[in-house]
């Protein structure tokens, strides 16, 4: 991981993941590009609401350079090589087209222009679309812990198994990893998965990751509160799982368990369609 894109918005929580993000480039010798996206400016002009756009527009490039400001002078005392994009539009629309050569886009579990406790609409499709992983911070994540436990979320699916591929690097660094897999309803009726956890643990043994293989029941409740059970029970510092859904209003309108996960980020989570 030695491309990492970075997504830098003006909230109470840039500074956090921005030491979160620069631990990560120091950890794996790599390169930071800081990303900054003002956004629907592009269609503001063709918009019913146009004009009160248009009105934000001043507003959200004053906030651009203060951020950019701030954010040299605090990378003016780091040891990292960097550099910083400035784009016009939506923000997943500019992550994605300068994600070609990333090996990890992060940005927060929030959406730049929507408040409150919602899943993350940009995180949901870069991890479907872009071609990287994508990491999602907390709120208030101020670091990745390696000194805890990794959990990946296996059903044997492809999205769960390039998932795992693409997580290698952050798994080697765990103390340990736990591959959880949820027994549901449909999954009861039947009697192997397309892979089986084994095979998952059997990958990880060949970089030379030891793996605990556990199967967890859904309850009464559905996976992603399975998955959090599991995730708390073990004091993890990062999860990992393959997203489902194809666009945006196949995997929003739907549905999911990626969606559910995004809803409620209580640690780093690790996204790869």
């Amino acid at each position: 991981m030695k491309a990492i894109l970075f997504n830098a918005h003006s909230d109470e929580g840039h500074s956090r993941r921005l030491d979160v993000v620069l631990d990560l480039v120091r950890a794996f010798d790599g390169h930071l590009t800081l990303l900054n996206a003002v956004p629907y400016e592009a269609a503001a002009s063709a918009d019913p609401y146009g004009a009160a756009f248009a009105a934000m527009v001043p507003v959200w490039r004053e906030e651009a350079r203060k951020l950019r400001e701030e954010t040299e002078k605090d990378l003016a005392n780091e040891d990292v090589p960097w550099d910083w994009i400035d784009k016009a539009g939506p923000v997943s629309l500019a992550l994605l087209q300068n994600s070609s050569l990333a090996d990890l886009i992060v940005l927060g579990e929030r959406d730049p222009t929507i408040r409150g406790k919602t899943p993350s609409f940009t995180a949901g499709e870069l991890a479907v679309t872009a071609g990287c992983p994508v990491l999602v911070l907390p709120d208030e994540c101020e670091r990745l812990d390696f000194d805890k436990p990794a959990l990946v979320a296996w059903d044997g699916s492809a999205e769960a198994s390039h998932a795992l591929r693409a997580a290698v690097p952050l798994l080697k660094r765990a103390s340990s990893v736990c591959l959880v897999s949820v027994r549901t309803k449909k999954s009861r009726k039947k009697d192997t998965l397309d892979l089986p956890p084994i095979r998952g643990a059997d990958y990880l043994s060949r970089y030379g990751i030891k793996s605990e293989v556990v199967e967890v029941d859904e309850g009464d409740e559905d996976t992603a509160h399975a998955l959090r059970n599991a995730a708390d029970v073990r004091d993890v510092g990062l999860v990992v799982m393959g997203a489902y859904g194809r666009t945006r209003i196949s995997e929003w309108i739907f549905g999911g368990v990626t969606r559910a996960m995004l809803s409620d980020v209580g640690v780093p989570l690790l996204l790869r369609h």
